[in-house]
């Protein structure tokens, strides 16, 4: 097994994107809105800017393949 050591900057882009996936898993867990109809999930903006800025600050922004490979390494696969 690899062992990746992220920088302050990697690791707080990577809490960054779990915390802004859990809002999302979240809001898909809501209860049915008014008529049993399904409620949007909503994201609060500052979840979203949080992660964005985290991820330009660790020099992520943009490179997916290298994020997701750090993501990888640090929280390993379900």
């Amino acid at each position: 097994m690899t062992t990746a050591v992220l920088t302050d900057r990697e690791r707080t882009a990577v809490q960054a994107y779990l915390r802004l996936l859990h809002t999302v898993r979240a809001g898909f867990d809501t209860a049915e809105g008014p008529a049993g109809a399904p409620r949007p999930p909503v994201v609060p903006p500052s979840v979203l800017a949080e992660a964005e800025q985290a991820l330009e600050a660790a020099g992520l922004a943009g490179n997916e393949e290298a994020f997701f490979r750090l993501l990888t390494h640090w929280c390993g696969r379900p």
